[in-house]
């Protein structure tokens, strides 16, 4: 079996890195495998570091400066000497097989990533985490092409996404100017890279949510920023291959009206270069929201049109 390294950034997550770190220790994959483990502390104040020493026996700890997410997963793959690349967030967990599954179906498929159902874990009122809904969305079902499903509706968190290195290795650096949704474009980059992938039907990782992780919940303002800027970078490299197919187009389409719809009441600037976008694509159709939204506003100004768009939004 081959090696696989467990990769994990940590930032100020002492009160959940323990439980992260003993779903790798309990993984069955041990048991007939060898399993590193990269631990890199993005500049934790919490008191992460002192942790970590207990576990140096078994993990690599790499201290450093914050910089952010994705720099501190792209300093743990420079480091894994794995076959296979795991990426888990220090609050996510690993369920017992997880990497079992993954490296069987790999090897079974030939794929370059496989994927598995995850759940969700969330706070509940008495401040306890909780299992939630189980996220069980095949790629191919979002659509066939695999860079489309990846832009457009399919995502999973990086605990439930195992990569070969070989992949990884063809791959662009994480990208650290996405800092919303740098996880997303990961798994973006793999596709674009010609990624094959494979749908491991089974409960794999534990997604925790409200405890910090969740960059997109924290600024609508951000989150807007980085699909729309994921959104042009992606539209330039399907441009650059030629004309845009009608999948291709349709998925801009959405992205941009998205952002478009969720910033509207936000941020004038912002609203306007999404819907710029979607025009550029062909999103033209007074139906589409977007350009519902601009013509409003320009007949009937910024707070009336926001009125009027508040009563449909409830029809």
């Amino acid at each position: 079996m081959p090696l696989v390294s467990v990769l994990v950034p940590s930032f100020n997550k002492a009160q959940y890195i323990e439980e992260t770190l003993q779903s790798v220790y309990a993984q069955t994959l041990a048991q007939t495998a060898r399993i590193e483990i990269i631990v890199v502390d993005d500049g934790s104040t919490d008191g992460s570091p002192a942790l970590l020493e207990r576990h140096q026996d078994r993990c690599t700890v790499i201290l450093g400066p914050n910089r952010g997410a994705s720099a501190a997963r792209q300093t743990a793959l420079e480091h894994a000497s794995g076959e296979h690349i795991q990426y888990l967030d220090a609050d996510d967990l690993l369920l017992p097989r997880a990497l079992e599954l993954q490296t069987e179906a790999l090897a079974a498929s030939g794929a370059d990533v496989s994927y598995g159902d995850w759940q969700r874990f969330t706070r509940n009122a008495h401040g306890a985490f909780v299992r939630g809904d189980v996220v069980a969305k095949r790629i191919d079902a979002v659509d066939a092409d695999p860079e489309v499903a990846c832009f457009r509706h399919f995502w999973s968190p990086p605990a439930a996404l195992l990569y070969r290195r070989a992949l990884t290795a063809r791959m662009p650096a994480w990208h650290a100017a996405l800092p919303v949704i740098q996880d997303a474009r990961y798994l973006q980059d793999a596709a674009f890279a010609g990624a094959r992938f494979v749908h491991v039907p089974e409960l794999v990782a534990l997604y925790r949510e409200d405890a910090g992780n969740s960059l997109s919940k924290g600024s609508n303002k951000k989150f807007v920023r980085d699909m729309l800027t994921n959104g042009r970078e992606v539209e330039a490299l399907w441009r650059a291959r030629g004309a845009l197919s009608e999948a291709q187009r349709h998925a801009l389409e959405d992205t941009y009206g998205a952002g478009a719809r969720m910033i509207f009441e936000e941020d004038d600037a912002l609203f306007e270069e999404c819907y710029a976008s979607f025009c550029d694509v062909g999103g033209r159709g007074m139906t589409r929201w977007p350009v519902l939204t601009h013509g409003l506003t320009s007949v009937l100004g910024k707070q009336r049109a926001t009125t009027v768009l508040r009563a449909l939004k409830k029809l």
